[in-house]
C-alpha cells in the first residue's frame, strides 16, 4: 500500500547561511557547494533539472548533467534537434535546480541560453566514451520510435560506418551556456526556517551581483 504521503517530511539541520557571510558574487560558493556535493553525493552531484518552455509558454523539465561552469556561464551537451533544443530555439531563457538530498541543499540558476561555439563542443565530445559518441548518432531524441531493436541496428550501422575511424561530432549535437541572471543558494534549517541567499544582477554582462536574504 502506498505510504501516507501527506505526512512523509524530515526535519533539516544543515549549516548556517546568510548573506553577510557569503561572497560578493555566486560562482565561488557554487564550487565550493558543487566540491562538497562530490564528496558526499558521488557521480550525481553534477544532475541537475534544465526546465524550458515551448513557444505556447508551456514548461517541460528534465534532468540533465552539468559538464562544465566558469565566470561565462554553466555548460551542458544534448542533441539540438530534442524537444529542450527546439525549445531553446524559440525561447533562449531556462533554470536549472541542484538538489543534494545528503547535505540538505538546493541552488536554482535562472538566465538565457545560446549555444557553445563549435570548437568547444568538439572538445567536449572527443573527451566522451566511443559508445556515448556513437549514441549522439543512434538517437534521434524525442522522436517517437517502433522498438529497442530500431536502436540496435542503427548502433550497428553506425559501428560500421566508424569502425576504422574516429567518431566525428553530429552537426546536431553539441552544447549550451545557461548565463546567470540569478542564482539563489537554500540550506535546509530547522522548523522549515530555511536559509536562502539570492544573487541577481542587472544583466549578463554585469559584473556586479546584489544579495539578499530570503524568507523560508
Amino acid at each position: 500500500m502506498m505510504s501516507d504521503l501527506a505526512g512523509m517530511r524530515r526535519d533539516y539541520e544543515g549549516d548556517a547561511l546568510a548573506p553577510e557571510n557569503t561572497p560578493d558574487a555566486p560562482l565561488p560558493l557554487f564550487e565550493g557547494w558543487l566540491e562538497k556535493a562530490i564528496e558526499t553525493e558521488g557521480l550525481d552531484a553534477n544532475a541537475m533539472t534544465l526546465a524550458t518552455v515551448d513557444s505556447a509558454g508551456h514548461p517541460h523539465a528534465r534532468i540533465v548533467l552539468l559538464k562544465g561552469f566558469d565566470q561565462a556561464g554553466f555548460r551542458f551537451y544534448t542533441n539540438y534537434q530534442s524537444q529542450k533544443g527546439n525549445e531553446l530555439a524559440h525561447v533562449p531563457n531556462a533554470a536549472v535546480v541542484f538538489w543534494w538530498p545528503t547535505l540538505q541543499r538546493q541552488i536554482r540558476i535562472e538566465g538565457s541560453v545560446a549555444k557553445v561555439d563549435s570548437r568547444q563542443s568538439d572538445d567536449y565530445f572527443a573527451r566522451r566514451p566511443r559508445q556515448s559518441q556513437l549514441a549522439a548518432w543512434v538517437s534521434q531524441q524525442s522522436v517517437e520510435i517502433p522498438n529497442r531493436d530500431w536502436m540496435q541496428e542503427r548502433l550497428s550501422r553506425f559501428e560500421q560506418v566508424y569502425s576504422d575511424q574516429e567518431v566525428e561530432r553530429p552537426p546536431h549535437w553539441g552544447g549550451y551556456l545557461l548565463v546567470p541572471l540569478a542564482v539563489e543558494f537554500w540550506q535546509g534549517q530547522r522548523s522549515r526556517l530555511h536559509d536562502r541567499v539570492r544573487y541577481t544582477r542587472r544583466d549578463e554582462h554585469a559584473q556586479e551581483w546584489h544579495r539578499t536574504r530570503l524568507a523560508p
